[in-house]
């Protein structure tokens, strides 16, 4: 019984995060706290090298990394010619 309740617990940690105040974060809120953030360490230091391990500490995958570079430098591109 216990290992049916830590499965059931390990599959809702894969599918919903705990944010701020507690309350449960979906995956494309979570993606889209990840950008915002990226974006505003990439304004202040827009060097991609730095933004890369910026998003590795976040436990993502290499894959997932570029794609956050890419859409983090369209974004900055976006609002640099405001």
């Amino acid at each position: 019984m216990i290992q049916l309740g830590l499965l059931v617990i390990s599959l809702s940690a894969e599918l919903f995060s705990i944010g701020k105040k507690g309350m449960i974060m979906k995956s494309d809120e979570r993606r889209s706290h990840r950008l915002n953030y990226l974006l505003k360490c990439y304004l202040t230091n827009p060097k991609e090298n730095d933004l890369y391990l910026r998003a590795k500490q976040m436990g993502i995958s290499d894959s997932t990394a570029k794609d956050y570079i890419r859409t983090v430098i369209i974004q900055a591109q976006k609002i640099y010619s405001r």
